[in-house]
């Protein structure tokens, strides 16, 4: 058999609309008239937010760009022009001095011998205090929380336990990255809503200096496949390896699925798009 390298193309105007009248029904079954988020200048949250502007109407929208001193100049740029293509509300947060708070009063508790620049407690702090600024705005003036993360990222455990997984709807949640693109694209459509540079800059949670998610994570159109073969086609192990992937990755997808289930048992509900019928919520 030979190996499928390539995502199942799903109808994008589809997932489109369901995901904007998944968020619009959400929005009405909880009361909420409004819509918080993080802007980080990636796809994940400029797609989110390019629906959450659709589902609830731009002036309902505020984005809070929260940068830190890993954060690119690029990246709050990109979160700016999307804020202006979408015409929402945007609000830009520095984080660096809770930042370096949090550290002032953790490291002498937390500090090893031997230790990285910046280590994975380091990066999830970042992650909660961004986290935390959004409920707070939530608490204050009644908005509903998104989540931004993607499918893919959500069955890897690529994501930060109440940081960027806080809220209360997690919209792309049932999408993979390759997808997420798709959907920039369709959103693009008739002009550009969601910056080109946006869709074009390498995936980072940028959370530490020059970080990539490919540092953790195969490449996103061999990851979606697989974790597609394994999750929505019961495809078992041995034979994704018989199909030619590399085994090391698929030990790699299938010890990560397992291992972060207690994440996703924590996330926010999510809308399901045509892969399962009925809502999530």
């Amino acid at each position: 058999m030979t190996q499928q390298r390539v995502l199942p193309e799903r109808n994008v105007d589809k997932i489109y609309e369901q995901l904007v009248a998944g968020t619009r029904e959400y929005m009405k079954r909880h009361n909420f008239k409004k819509i918080v988020l993080g802007l980080s200048g990636g796809v994940d949250s400029a797609v989110t937010c390019a629906i959450a502007a659709a589902a609830a109407g731009p002036e309902n929208v505020l984005g809070i760009s929260m940068p830190s001193e890993y954060s690119s100049k690029e990246s709050v740029s990109l979160a700016e022009d999307l804020s202006e293509n979408l015409r929402i509300k945007l609000k830009t947060i520095s984080i660096k001095g809770i930042y370096d708070s949090y550290l002032d009063t953790l490291e002498k508790y937390l500090k090893e011998d031997k230790f990285s620049d910046v280590e994975v407690y380091h990066q999830n702090i970042q992650a909660r205090i961004r986290g935390n600024i959004v409920m707070a705005f939530s608490n204050r003036y009644g908005h509903l929380v998104l989540a931004t993360g993607n499918r893919s990222e959500a069955m890897m455990g690529y994501c930060t336990l109440y940081g960027d997984t806080v809220g209360g709807l997690a919209v792309i949640s049932d999408i993979f990255k390759t997808e997420v693109y798709r959907v920039a694209e369709y959103i693009n459509r008739n002009g550009e809503i969601i910056p080109r540079g946006t869709i074009e800059k390498a995936p980072s949670a940028e959370l530490k200096p020059g970080q990539k998610d490919e540092d953790s994570l195969p490449p996103y159109d061999i990851l979606d496949v697989i974790l597609y073969l394994l999750l929505d086609e019961k495809v078992p192990h041995a034979e994704l390896v018989k199909m030619g992937f590399d085994p090391a990755i698929v030990d790699n997808v299938t010890g990560a699925i397992k291992s972060s289930e207690y994440k996703r048992k924590q996330c926010p509900a999510g809308i399901y798009t045509d892969r399962v019928i009925g809502p999530r919520f």
